[in-house]
């Protein structure tokens, strides 16, 4: 069995959590310098391979950068039945530590990962969004790659199936960005992903393809550990995220334009035109 099949196989279904105040924050931006972008989606490809190309796009980025994962927290009301079975309202914290990583082109977001934790709530949880066009029945398959694991795939060499320990989830929300799955984050996942080199997400497309995504795990557990960020500063730095995709489209779309124009044939009369024009403005030149 190969590696990438030994991981697609058995796709199985993961515990479903309520409380989705934040679970659309999974796949609405980045903070700061923790962008992850792709000039491409490797997604997308067709026979996107597990473990092949997207280890090294998540080396991408250079040393020193800060961690593309980072944690937000906000106080979110949760309604919940007494004992009579009359329904209250409560606040509570919702805290998301996440990664994502962006198309850099369109700003379509090529995946997204988090650990979701809710006040007063035993079991956090492992959410992951893909984009639109998986197929749902089968849910995600996932696996905690150590450093180790992580460093082989992305040279492309071998990481054998019985070191792994694949984490299954279920969809349990879908909207404009993509579909997020999830399940209950064990103390065991969560401490694989603490000491862990990524983990190879993988979900079936429409064609009952696997497709592979990659989501680095460095810098991961001083986020989780960490003090939440500034929600106003991540908005910030989200929309001036978003204003150079939109200006790249742009200048883009203008690029493409003026191309397309220079391919068009010359109209009916518009060199009579120009030539009318410029022996018009002669006599203006002499005087």
């Amino acid at each position: 069995m190969s590696h990438r099949d030994g991981i697609a196989t058995g796709f199985g279904r993961g515990v479903l959590a309520g409380a989705a105040a934040l679970a659309l924050v999974i796949g609405s931006g980045v903070y700061g310098a923790a962008l992850a972008q792709d000039a491409a989606a490797p997604a997308a490809k067709k026979d996107a391979p597990a473990a092949k190309d997207a280890p090294k796009d998540a080396k991408a980025a250079p040393a020193g950068k800060q961690s593309a994962w980072v944690k937000l927290c906000e106080k979110a009301p949760l309604v919940k039945k007494d004992k009579d079975g009359k329904e209250e309202k409560e606040e509570k914290d919702i805290c998301l530590t996440h990664h994502e990583r962006l198309d850099g082109n369109s700003g379509m977001v090529l995946v997204s990962a988090a650990i979701r934790q809710v006040e007063g709530n035993e079991h956090d949880h492992l959410m992951v969004m893909v984009p639109l066009g998986m197929a749902i029945p089968p849910g995600i398959k996932a696996a905690v790659y150590t450093k180790e694991q992580w460093e082989k795939a992305s040279k492309n060499e071998k990481v054998d199936d019985k070191d792994l320990k694949p984490i299954d989830l279920k969809f349990s929300l879908c909207h404009a960005s993509g579909c997020t799955a999830e399940t209950e984050a064990t103390k065991e996942i969560v401490e694989q992903m603490k000491t862990g080199g990524g983990i190879m997400v993988l979900a079936m497309n429409a064609q009952a393809q696997p497709i592979g995504f990659p989501v680095p795990l460095d810098g991961f557990a001083d986020a989780f550990a960490g003090k939440p960020v500034d929600n106003a500063e991540y908005k910030k730095a989200r929309g001036q995220l978003m204003a150079q995709i939109r200006q790249r489209q742009q200048e883009a779309y203008e690029k493409f334009k003026a191309e397309k124009m220079k391919e068009l044939p010359p109209q009916p009369g518009a060199a009579d035109a120009a030539a009318a024009a410029a022996k018009k403005d002669a006599p203006a030149a002499k005087k």
